[in-house]
């Protein structure tokens, strides 16, 4: 019966295709900067956030950082997710503006003292105490920094009524300051402008945390010098249109300290936190991570896909490491 169960689920993910990008690099405390524009839409969950890979392995203290966009409204939530089992500190935020048609800058600020949230410069959210110390004791080899677009639920954010798609999210540019003797100090920044995958990032290939898509290399586009990720049909998968300008792509939040200006080169960058590059995709940002290359699972997404028994074992990855938000 289980195995039954299992192969239904994971066979409902071919109806939607969606998107994650996301840095093979790691890195520690520092500022993490991004300008987007969400994706609108009932069910439509889009989001930016930072996570330390390996996360979702059976016994692994999980630790991950959010801002998300969720429901018609397009509501902004704040997450810091830690623990074993983890936890979920989610909170709704008030914000200026349309997230779903207008760029915004977002930033998450990590250091041994405090975990903060800010759009375009204000801060919205600061953690200190627990909080900072779940990640300095857990999270010092550093985390990844990732973007994805998928369908949600009743449970969370809204179910889809895929007559909207396609919806699009909209990444101007990412950089990452170092925090170094109290000052944040530019080590990268990304611009998006050449019409293929940066060097030293990656596309995910794995089920989405709902299990209602799947994400697809074709969902994620370089053009007009932004990251598109799209939330399609699976047989109307991709972007070949005009994406909306970000008139403002200097952005209110992006402190340029040091090298300012300075263009990504993502495979070669150093790990503020000393640790070595990702093995693998990380997963979070959602409610059910699905098992990433380089987990404890000792097989690739895409080898385990291609059988019958590759789908059994990712539904049953998918149940076990499933996290809850009354869903």
């Amino acid at each position: 019966m289980l195995v039954v169960v299992l192969s239904s689920v994971a066979a409902s993910a071919g109806a939607i295709s969606s998107a994650e990008l996301y840095q093979n690099q790691v890195y520690g405390y520092g500022r993490f900067e991004a300008r987007l524009r969400f994706a609108p839409g009932n069910g439509v969950i889009s989001s930016f956030f930072l996570w330390k890979p390996g996360s979702e392995v059976a016994g692994t203290f999980w630790n991950e950082l959010d801002f998300e966009k969720l429901g018609a409204n397009c509501q902004l939530q704040t997450n810091p997710l830690y623990g074993a089992p983890v936890v979920d500190h989610s909170r709704k935020e008030s914000v200026t503006g349309d997230l779903c048609s207008e760029y915004h800058t977002y930033a998450f600020e990590w250091t041994p003292g405090y975990i903060s949230w800010l759009v375009d410069g204000i801060e919205l959210r600061r953690e200190t105490e627990e909080t900072a110390r779940a990640f300095v004791e857990h999270a010092a080899a550093g985390m990844q920094v990732h973007f994805n677009i998928w369908p949600g639920d009743a449970t969370f954010g809204g179910t889809l009524d895929a007559a909207i798609l396609p919806v699009r999210q909209y990444v101007s540019w990412v950089q990452y300051s170092a925090y170094t003797d109290g000052s944040f100090v530019l080590g990268w920044r990304e611009d998006f402008a050449s019409a293929t995958l940066p060097s030293g990032w990656s596309l995910g290939n794995w089920p989405s945390p709902k299990n209602l898509s799947t994400h697809v290399a074709s969902n994620v586009a370089f053009t007009a010098g932004l990251a598109v990720l799209s939330l399609t049909a699976d047989d109307a998968t991709g972007f070949n249109g005009r994406p909306p300008a970000d008139d403002a792509s200097g952005g209110a939040g992006g402190v340029l300290q040091g090298a300012a200006g300075a263009r990504s080169d993502s495979a070669g960058a150093t790990n503020a936190a000393g640790g070595a590059p990702a093995a693998g995709a990380g997963g979070g940002d959602g409610l059910t991570p699905s098992p990433r290359p380089g987990n404890d699972s000792g097989c690739s997404q895409g080898a385990l896909a291609t059988s019958g028994v590759g789908v059994l074992v990712l539904g049953l990855f998918a149940l076990l490491a499933r996290r809850r938000r009354g869903g």
